[in-house]
């Protein structure tokens, strides 16, 4: 009889570290986004974009406002990963930054930024237009 309490304690803590480990555990999938830029000291950006996690493609809808030295407008194309996510719409949320940058014709960008549900896009690409900035801004992006 004790030894059946025994075991049944034993099943019982190795569920339980099974089901944190299994918790715990967070996914990595690909980013895919087209950004348009334009504004006079406020400045607003919207997109598309596609997220692929765990071999399905999701639709992205990319909003975004800025505020302090923008003027012109651009089209940013960004692919990278996001990493640390259980599920497609941990993707969703504000990716808040403060920049400084420039543009006339091509330009290459990299970001790394971080939402409120922990997720982190790296991303890389290419910006066009003319375009200046030195402003505070946030990334909105949600699935369609």
């Amino acid at each position: 009889m004790k030894l059946l309490s025994v075991l049944r304690v034993g099943l019982l803590a190795l569920a339980a570290l099974i089901g944190a480990v299994s918790m715990a555990s967070a996914d990595s999938g690909t980013v895919s986004i087209r950004i348009f830029k334009a504004g006079f000291v406020v400045g607003g950006s919207g997109g598309d974009g596609v997220l692929t996690f765990q071999g399905r493609t999701y639709p992205l809808a990319v909003g975004g406002v800025s505020y302090g030295l923008t003027f012109g407008a651009s089209e940013t194309r960004l692919r990278g990963t996001v990493k640390n996510i259980k599920r497609a719409s941990d993707i969703e949320g504000v990716y808040a930054q403060g920049g400084a940058g420039a543009a006339l014709g091509k330009g290459a960008q990299v970001v790394v930024l971080t939402n409120q549900n922990g997720a982190v896009l790296e991303l890389g690409g290419e910006q066009k237009g003319l375009i200046v900035s030195l402003d505070l801004s946030g990334l909105a992006l949600s699935l369609k």
